[in-house]
C-alpha cells in the first residue's frame, strides 16, 4: 500500500482580512498551499487528501486547475469540514480517505506552512519506519520557542513522551527549544484506532491531533520525533506582516540557490524570483525584475533592469531590459526593444 498525506487547509484566517481562503495567500506569487502540495509530491507521495473549510469551492477550484496544470491522472481528492473543531477533528472528516490507506503510513500537515521540504519529510518517514513508530513528530527547534507545543522526551532513551503546549507548560517545561512543527507521520491503522477516542474536553471544546499522541503512548505503542535542522519548516503566516516575513525568506532562498547555480545577481534590490523559475549561468539578472511562475531563461542573458516575466520561455544570450512578457517563448540571441509588452502564445 502506498504511502498518502492529508492536508489541513479548513482555516479562515481572519487576521489576513483576505476576501479569499487563507491557503491560497502567495508567498512569492505561489499560493501557500501549492508550496505545501508540491513538497508532498517531492517526497513521492502522490496520494493527497485536502480537507477544505473557508471558502472551500475556492480552494477546490484551485486544486482541479492545479491537477489540470500538472497533468495528474486524477483530480486531488477533497473532503468538507463544515465546521472547525480542531486539527483532530478535521481528520476525522478524511476517514473515509484513512480507511482506503490502511497497512500505509499517512503525512498529516498545514496547508499553510510552505516551507516543509521533501527531504525532510522523507528523511522523517525513513525514521518512522525504521523505529517502527506508530507516529513520528517533525520536530524544530526556532530561536525562539514560546507559543509553540514543546517536545518532551525520555531523557535515557530520545523516545516522545509527550507535547505539552505553552498554556499548559510549567517553567522547566517552557526552557525546551524543540517544538512541534505540526507535520506528523502515523502508521493508518494506529491512527484509526484512537482517532475516536479523541475527546474535547478543554477550554476550547476542539479535538486536537497530538491527542492521538498521548493515547497511542497509553497503549504502549512507539512514538519519536524526527528533528530538523531547518527551523523554518515551523513558520506559517496568521496575518500580512507575518505573510511579509515568508516572502523575506523565500526571497532569500531563492537568490541564494541561484547564485550558488552561477547566476549573476551584482545587486538583489527590487528583484523576485518564484520559487519555480530556473535560469542557466552566466545569466545576469538587474534590479526592477520580477520572474514568476514557470518561467525558464537561459545561459548567458541579460534580465532587466526592470523586466517582468511571467510564465515565460527565454533562449540563451537573450537582453529583456525594460519589457514585459507572459506566456511566450523567445528564441536564442533575441533583444527585444525596452518597453515591449508581449503576451501568451506567440514565439519571437
Amino acid at each position: 500500500m502506498e504511502n498518502c498525506a492529508i492536508i489541513l487547509a479548513a482555516g479562515e484566517g481572519k487576521r489576513m482580512k483576505s476576501q479569499g481562503p487563507k491557503v491560497l495567500c502567495q508567498v512569492l506569487f505561489k499560493p501557500m498551499l501549492e508550496w505545501v502540495i508540491d513538497a508532498v509530491e517531492g517526497a513521492g507521495v502522490l496520494n493527497l487528501c485536502v480537507v477544505t473549510g473557508h471558502l472551500h469551492s475556492e480552494v477546490e477550484s484551485f486544486l482541479d486547475g492545479l491537477a489540470k496544470t500538472k497533468q495528474r491522472t486524477a483530480p486531488y481528492e477533497h473532503v468538507y469540514q463544515a465546521e472547525q473543531k480542531g486539527t483532530a477533528h478535521a481528520v476525522m472528516m478524511a476517514e473515509q480517505f484513512l480507511r482506503h490507506h490502511t497497512g500505509a503510513n499517512v503525512l498529516i500537515l498545514s496547508g499553510d506552512a510552505p516551507f516543509l521540504d521533501p527531504k525532510t519529510i522523507r528523511s522523517a518517514l525513513l525514521e518512522h519506519i525504521e523505529s517502527e513508530q506508530a507516529v513520528t513528530v517533525i520536530s524544530a527547534e526556532p530561536s525562539n520557542p514560546f507559543g509553540y507545543g514543546r517536545i518532551v522526551r525520555d531523557r535515557s532513551t530520545g523516545a516522545l513522551k509527550a507535547i505539552v503546549e505553552e498554556k499548559e507548560a510549567d517553567a522547566p517545561t517552557k526552557q525546551i527549544r524543540e517544538i512541534n512543527s505540526g507535520a506528523y507521520w502515523f502508521r493508518v491503522d494506529s491512527l484509526l484506532s484512537v482517532l475516536h477516542n479523541i475527546e474535547n474536553e478543554n477550554s476550547t471544546g476542539e479535538y486536537y491531533l497530538p491527542d492521538a499522541i498521548r493515547l497511542l503512548l497509553s497503549r504502549s505503542q512507539k512514538a519519536g520525533a524526527f528533528l530538523t535542522n531547518d527551523s523554518n519548516v515551523v513558520l506559517g503566516a496568521n496575518d500580512r506582516k507575518q505573510l511579509s516575513e515568508l516572502n523575506l525568506i523565500a526571497k532569500q532562498n531563492v537568490l541564494l540557490r541561484l547564485m550558488a547555480d552561477g547566476v549573476d545577481i551584482p545587486c538583489p534590490d527590487g528583484i523576485l524570483i518564484g520559487p519555480d523559475v530556473t535560469v542557466g549561468n552566466d545569466t545576469r539578472i538587474l534590479p526592477g525584475s520580477i520572474l514568476t511562475g514557470r518561467t525558464r531563461v537561459g545561459k548567458g542573458c541579460t534580465i532587466g533592469p526592470n523586466a517582468l516575466l511571467e510564465d515565460t520561455i527565454a533562449g540563451n544570450s537573450c537582453v529583456l531590459q525594460n519589457v514585459q512578457c507572459s506566456g511566450v517563448e523567445i528564441k536564442d540571441e533575441q533583444t527585444l526593444k525596452p518597453f515591449t509588452n508581449l503576451r501568451a502564445r506567440s514565439v519571437y
